[in-house]
């Protein structure tokens, strides 16, 4: 099955990547809701790769489910990824994807800046997206500060949103005080998930690449309030106190 490829979860993300692979001369295995991962397993035992491309909230049961001759060959690409998120499920180091395009239903790709990835299958998927003339990378330095990056645009992008609207740019000039310290309860939830104090002024800058990387992108979707739940969640566990995400989804949620 050298030239096989498992997706756990086609839909938009999902399918992207599939259309890639597929580009690729690979065969593509999906594996759905109603889909029995054991049994596909049992027909496809080794891989190359085993992508899961499910939503965030969908991530634990998936990996919970992992058949056990897949567990070497998985690649994740959710946003707010850490690495809790598999060393919580004793899986080994996946390969990851921070993910910096976006697909929604009916319309084209857009391209924030290159995808990056890491990991022992991360040539597999560069080749899948190139292949569609969409920029990716291996990861240069720490993937962690690149997972962070990428979780510190959305939730921010996201949360602050909810309050002023608006583009990214528009958020970073017109509304610097409220990012701000979004930022700063953010990046104080990702210290405490990562178990690692992170260095906010260089991830500040690498978000503002983001924004300038596609200006007129969107702050909020429909994902907006539950990312924003979550992060609150994530807080009361942690014992942290993040004043503005409560005073924002006092109002929102």
């Amino acid at each position: 099955m050298a030239e096989s490829v498992v997706i756990v979860g086609i839909g938009e993300m999902g399918g992207v990547f599939a259309h890639g692979l597929l580009r690729c001369g690979r065969t593509v295995h999906p594996v759905t809701r109603a889909t029995d991962p054991l049994a596909v397993a049992r027909e496809v035992p080794e891989p190359e790769v085993v992508l899961v491309a499910v939503a965030e909230a969908d991530l634990h049961p998936v990996l919970d489910r992992v058949p056990q001759a897949w567990q070497d060959r998985l690649a994740l690409l959710q946003n707010e990824l850490l690495p809790d998120d598999w060393k919580r499920h004793d899986l080994p180091a996946p390969t990851v994807a921070v993910v910096w395009f976006e697909k929604k239903k009916g319309q084209p790709t857009r391209v924030v800046l290159p995808t990056r990835l890491a990991g022992p299958h991360a040539p597999i998927l560069i080749d899948a997206l190139e292949a569609l003339d969409i920029p990716a990378r291996p990861v240069e330095g720490e993937l962690l500060h690149e997972m962070v990056t990428k979780n510190l645009y959305i939730l921010t992008t996201n949360i602050a949103g909810l309050e002023v609207g608006g583009t990214v740019s528009e958020l970073w000039s017109r509304h610097r005080d409220l990012a701000s310290d979004v930022v700063t309860e953010v990046v104080a939830l990702q210290a405490w998930r990562a178990g690692v104090t992170l260095p906010q002024h260089e991830l500040i800058e690498r978000m503002v690449a983001a924004f300038d990387g596609d200006p007129d992108h969107r702050c909020t979707g429909r994902s907006a309030p539950t990312r924003l739940a979550r992060a609150l969640d994530q807080a009361r566990e942690a014992g942290l106190q993040l004043p503005t995400l409560e005073r924002i989804a006092a109002r929102h949620l």
